[in-house]
């Protein structure tokens, strides 16, 4: 699969990224390089392969997950105690989108 150029200046402009013509060139070459490859794994039959996900096997005793325990929640005081800016009760953090 091909990527454009004018693609790759699309999702950076989305992400708020500022690009060179170099560095889209070469985005567009790599991008189109990973998703080839995808194309090509999509293609194989995986239908006999089991899930590798932690969450489907049974975890040993030594294991490094840890049981779940219920704790109580920080305060709204606690929480904001680090914050470099905070005011009414929330974190304060400064205006990215400038459109």
């Amino acid at each position: 699969m091909r990527i454009s150029e004018e693609e790759v200046r699309r999702v950076a402009e989305l992400a708020n990224l500022a690009l060179t013509d170099e560095e889209v060139a070469r985005l567009a070459v790599d991008l189109s390089g990973i998703l080839t490859h995808v194309d090509e794994l999509n293609k194989l039959d995986t239908s006999d392969v089991e899930p590798m996900s932690q969450v489907l096997y049974d975890a040993e005793p030594t294991a490094t997950l840890r049981e779940d325990q219920e704790r109580p929640s920080l305060s709204n005081q606690e929480a904001l105690a680090s914050a470099p800016s905070a005011g009414s009760g929330y974190f304060k953090v400064p205006k990215v989108i400038e459109r």
